[in-house]
């Protein structure tokens, strides 16, 4: 029914099935007025739409055209269409004339391919006595749909008005009831009013308390500035009636915010509109016919907007293309940087690797899942005694290593000389410490940041830095971090001439394979008199073999190791179980030997640990080692999902 395809952070391309087609979601459905529509919104791009099945049904003439001919006729639109309950009306006017079963029943007998139960819609910042006696009344009306529901697929809203945990609990139930969607409901006047902080609070606290595998629609979010945010969150659909509520007001929408047509002297785009029209022409028009035309570029401006997102998950850029749009305005900027407080709960969800690189564009950016996840992987690697601190240069930085000692202090007092127990890491923004060893590894490699560094790279470095010295029995460090950071230090110390800068490449390999599979795994994968062959047109690592058996595979791309056959024996082999583990059952066993992908269905157990693009080993409930592979997932939507795969399994019969 609902099928991931490709992820960066929480926000997800993918599949929904529908009697009337498939949606590719991210998707946004322009809001169908019933009997009024005037725009071909397929067209411009709707693949779903969405209508209120409450017009129609208290429209005599709407509700028997639709009870004979079907909603699809009605409202000529021949893909999926998801009706509203009348919810809205219920916000606006206290009251409608409609139960709970009438509504389901309607949406039946007309045929919509999504429903929706008649939920309360509580607003914002109401007390929280009516909020939790309104979210009742919703959870009451949910389970009672199910039992009208027939042959639809069915809506239930997340209430709670802005009490993040009332919107938790309502996720939490609604997950354990047969549903197949879930809109983010009563959100509207948070978005009116710019209250974006709080928006991001609300549907974070909803998405992650809701299945993976149900698309989450973020109701009324239809102007396109806020969509990669939105996406950004988990969010799947989102519904507009702006394209055309701003259309009848001379109001053009984009990326940037709302122009006003009185205010243009030029075209705000390069959409067909704005291309054909001047401000003039549309000025001297008939109102209907300019609103026609600004509706059309308004879904234009709003649906390349949506497919630009999805190549941005493609391409593992969504966060670089969030934090450009939320600076478009500074209640946007507040949303982004409140979004940075649910770092640990994104990173179970961001993939382990992506195509592009890591761009820091400002402070927020210091927020992000990649840096999080390495000073994380950072901390479990093995420790030695002694650390000592360089500056940065070019990338690879083993290989622009200054040679000469120069100055150096000491924060500590073993004062040992040599390279014995000596850690070597380089300092820069924006991850901080990079040990010598992983500094060809994605992100540590693929990043770049401002050479004019903001204050706040200035103190996260420092505090960085100063939290080594705790750490470690001593910490050297060159006076160029000293004087950059205002360490203070005073201890001059002088490293010995014979200084070796140059990594052990056996080592590098350890460490690598640590800091990827976790402690460990380095020593279970490159155990033994090993043969290390390098690419003859970069020189760096490429293959490692044991004899003629070719353990790994270190991809040039982002330095991360793809296991052979040896590799995922050994690694299965010291490595305790369920680590980088997925259990398969009986059924799948056969398939899985025959290096057949892995559907998420078949997969009874996992490893808690595991993320989008890790390499991963495919076991049996015994343990067997059967195939190994990439995830395409994480392990809590391969637990839930029970279609698409889970598994693209690299080799089987071992």
């Amino acid at each position: 029914m609902f099928e991931i395809k490709l992820k960066d952070n929480l926000g997800r391309t993918g599949i929904l099935k529908t009697k009337h087609g498939i949606v590719r979601t991210p998707a946004l459905m322009p809001v169908i007025h019933p009997g009024k529509q005037s725009i071909d919104v397929k067209a411009a791009g709707a693949e779903i739409v969405i209508t209120n099945a409450y017009i129609i049904y208290k429209n005599d003439e709407l509700r028997e055209k639709a009870s004979q001919e079907g909603v699809h006729s009605l409202i000529n639109f021949d893909g999926p269409v998801m009706t509203d309950s009348g919810s809205f009306q219920l916000s606006e006017y206290g009251d409608v004339e409609i139960n709970n079963q009438e509504v389901i029943e309607f949406q039946e007998l007309i045929g919509s391919d999504i429903g929706t139960s008649l939920d309360i819609p509580t607003p914002p910042h109401v007390t929280r006595s009516r909020a939790e006696k309104e979210l009742e009344i919703t959870l009451e009306r949910a389970k009672e749909s199910l039992k009208y529901k027939k042959n639809i697929m069915l809506n239930s809203v997340v209430q709670g008005s802005t009490f993040p945990d009332l919107r938790s609990q309502c996720a939490d139930e609604l997950s354990k009831m047969e549903f197949e969607l879930h809109p983010i409901g009563a959100v509207v006047p948070l978005m009116e009013t710019y209250q974006y902080k709080d928006l991001v609070d609300v549907v974070m606290a909803s998405v992650t308390h809701l299945p993976d595998s149900r698309p989450r629609h973020l109701m009324g979010a239809g102007h396109p500035m806020i969509f990669a945010l939105a996406v950004a969150m988990g969010c799947d659909l989102f519904d507009s009636a702006a394209y055309i509520l701003y259309a009848e007001d001379d109001r053009f929408l984009t990326v940037n915010g709302t122009y006003k047509l009185e205010n243009l002297v030029e075209m705000p785009c390069s959409c067909p509109i704005c291309i054909e029209y001047t401000p003039d022409d549309l000025r001297k028009m008939d109102k209907n016919e300019r609103k026609v035309l600004i509706a059309q570029h308004n879904l234009n401006v709003s649906f390349a907007e949506i497919r630009r997102i999805k190549q941005a998950i493609n391409d593992g850029s969504l966060m670089e293309l969030v934090e450009i749009r939320c600076r478009a305005h500074p209640r946007l900027l507040d949303a982004y940087r409140q979004l940075g407080k649910y770092v640990e709960v994104m990173e179970k969800y961001d993939p382990s690797s992506k195509k592009s690189a890591f761009f820091y564009s400002g402070p927020e950016s210091l927020n992000r899942v990649e840096i999080y996840r390495h000073l994380e992987k950072l901390s479990k690697l093995p420790k030695k005694s002694r650390l000592l601190l360089l500056p940065a240069h070019r990338k690879p930085y083993h290989k622009y290593l200054s040679q000469e000692p120069g100055e150096f202090f000491s924060e500590g007092s073993s004062k040992k000389s040599g390279m014995d127990d000596l850690q070597i890491m380089v300092v820069d923004v924006p991850f901080g410490l990079i040990p010598l060893e992983l500094d060809e590894v994605y992100p540590l490699a693929q990043n770049d940041s401002p050479r004019i560094m903001d204050d706040n790279a200035h103190h996260f470095i420092q505090e960085i830095i100063e939290g080594t010295y705790d750490e470690y029995d001593e910490v050297i460090i060159s006076s160029y971090l000293d004087q950059k950071f205002n360490l203070g230090l005073y201890s001059n110390y002088t490293l010995p001439e014979s200084l070796n800068m140059k990594i052990d490449d056996q080592q590098k390999i350890i460490v690598v394979a640590d800091y990827q599979f976790g402690q460990g795994a380095g020593d279970a994968l490159f155990a033994g008199n090993l043969e290390i062959v390098y690419s003859k047109k970069t020189g760096k690592i490429r293959h490692i073999y044991y004899g003629k058996e070719l353990i790994a595979t270190m991809r040039a791309s982002d330095g991360i190791f793809v296991l052979s056959k040896e590799g995922a024996r050994r690694l299965h082999s010291r490595m305790e179980y369920p680590k980088n583990r997925v259990v398969v059952n009986e059924d799948s066993e056969p398939y899985a030997r025959e290096g057949k992908s892995i559907f998420a269905k078949f997969i009874i157990e996992c490893d808690s640990n595991i993320r989008a693009n890790d390499e991963v080993l495919i076991v049996n409930e015994n343990d067997d080692l059967l195939a190994f592979g990439k995830s395409l997932l994480n392990s809590t939507e391969i637990m839930d999902f029970k279609v698409g795969q889970a598994i693209k399994t690299r080799k089987g019969g071992l």
